[in-house]
């Protein structure tokens, strides 16, 4: 059995990425997660201060690949206590009504939405008691709010707090905790009769 023949049955990416770094040479978390992102199998990075250096979105293009989509990722280093500009941009542009909210707007019901996030602050710094006296859900609640008026499935984010500090052991521990945290990919029928050896190309003796 080729372990990889899962893969052929696939066509468009399941899994839109759509990363926002406004510095992303300087980034010690966020770029190598998109680059480690962009390489895993049905899943599609767009990275939009490279896209779009001039905030000329093009949203008929957005549109249509998120049609594609199973799950849309947000990946984004948080910028006084929201997203950065490009992104915001992005949201309103992309997510308009009558395609994917009011009336007629059911293109990204059934989807699922994940925050993929990082803060220079320490985690004890987001609660009650911290600097920010909020908790980092507090933060995202516009993001929650916005998935569920578009009928999808808000996922439990993940984050990675005092980004700027973190070394590489930290950042590939990250890299892990976000891949796991993707939605798994179903099975085609004709898969799912197939042996968990058979999948992972073991011997089923």
């Amino acid at each position: 059995m080729d372990p990889f023949r899962i893969q052929d049955y696939m066509t468009e990416p399941p899994i839109v990425v759509i990363y926002a770094h406004p510095a992303p040479r300087r980034s010690r978390v966020n770029r190598p997660l998109a680059e480690a992102l962009a390489a895993l199998p049905h899943v599609e990075v767009r990275e939009l201060y490279r896209l779009y250096v001039d905030y000329d979105i093009d949203v008929v293009a957005e549109q249509r690949l998120l049609s594609t989509a199973e799950t849309v990722v947000l990946q984004f280093p948080v910028r006084w206590y929201s997203v950065p500009a490009l992104l915001k941009l992005w949201l309103d542009e992309v997510l308009e009504s009558g395609w994917a909210f009011g009336p007629g707007g059911t293109a990204l019901r059934g989807k699922s939405m994940l925050a993929v996030i990082s803060t220079g602050g320490h985690a004890d710094a987001y609660g009650p008691d911290g600097v920010h006296g909020h908790p980092i859900a507090d933060f995202l609640l516009p993001l929650e709010q916005t998935a569920l008026l578009c009928g999808m499935t808000w996922l439990p984010p993940v984050v990675l707090h005092d980004a700027d500090n973190a070394d590489s052991d930290a950042v590939a521990l990250h890299i892990e905790h976000v891949a796991r945290h993707l939605p798994a990919l179903p099975l085609p029928q004709e898969t799912q009769q197939w042996t968990r050896a058979e999948v992972a190309g073991e011997d089923a003796s």
